[in-house]
């Protein structure tokens, strides 16, 4: 493995990615091909965890990091704000999360919420636990103690990535045993079509402003020859082309868009009101 000046003075890119699934690895290995065939060197460098990920990408043992939300927040407040969103797929913006709840219960506010209990996913995850915590805290009721909190640890460190968590706690919502559930707008209709919540049975109490999600994360300093030219294959890569169709579906986007830095502030919020870097 070359060292970290190797990796920054030129050569082969390296871009790591948190391997949350089997599948992250036939992904790299066929995005690796894609990009060999426009003459641009990458290597992918997997991580078990998104903390190894950011401080590998600190250190300059990778070049860019495949990053969650949370895990570009941890980065910018580690460098005071040194680093660059160089891309992200159209899925990853303008996300909202869902506060649910049964039909049958008369909640009607978030401030109903006073003294009930709350599902959330894993404790790192953004999209179902952080954001929606900052809605509930901004809104007067304060995790922990004007409601209880119920987190469902799936695959901690992997922020969120692994849906198990959310789905516990739908199914927490579905048996009784919470009064409200917070999940992905994208995941409810993929919980009614499993199963795991019945249709008809719940219904949206809150909503969450738009966020964005992940992004491909490269320190400041890192010159924009040596990234430039990953960025350009990411947006020209082309969901009508059967070489990388597959592996976009797999990946969950239909094209690559530069990225952007606007969709992080309840994020941002919600790690500083909850001191979770403290």
């Amino acid at each position: 493995m070359a060292n970290s000046k190797q990796a920054a003075d030129g050569g082969v890119l390296r871009v790591g990615a948190v391997a949350y699934d089997p599948k992250v690895i036939t992904i790299w290995e066929g995005f690796k091909l894609y990009f060999e065939g426009r003459g641009t060197q990458i290597d992918y460098v997997l991580y078990s965890n998104y903390d190894a990920q950011v401080n590998a990408m600190l250190s300059g043992a990778i070049d860019v990091a495949w990053n969650s939300p949370l895990a570009w927040v941890r980065s910018q407040l580690d460098t005071n704000g040194g680093c660059r969103a160089l891309a992200m797929r159209d899925t990853d913006r303008d996300l909202t999360t869902l506060v649910l709840v049964r039909k049958t219960s008369g909640l009607a506010a978030l401030a109903d919420l006073k003294g009930k209990t709350v599902a959330v996913g894993a404790s790192d995850s953004p999209q179902a636990t952080l954001i929606p915590l900052e809605m509930l805290a901004s809104a007067g009721v304060e995790p922990g103690k004007g409601c209880r909190v119920v987190y469902h640890n799936v695959m901690v460190g992997k922020h969120g990535d692994h849906v198990g968590g959310e789905r516990d706690a739908a199914r927490a919502l579905a048996a009784g045993h919470v009064d409200a559930a917070c999940l992905l707008d994208g995941n409810l209709p993929l919980f009614i079509n499993e199963g795991t919540l019945d249709p008809g049975t719940t219904v949206v109490l809150a909503k969450t402003p738009p966020y964005d999600h992940c992004n491909f994360t490269a320190r400041a300093e890192l010159p924009a020859a040596r990234y430039q030219p990953f960025v350009d294959g990411l947006l020209a890569m082309s969901f009508e082309d059967p070489r990388v169709r597959a592996l976009m579906e797999m990946e969950g986007l239909r094209r690559w868009l530069p990225g952007r830095t606007s969709g992080y502030d309840q994020l941002e919020r919600a790690v500083k009101r909850f001191h979770f870097y403290a």
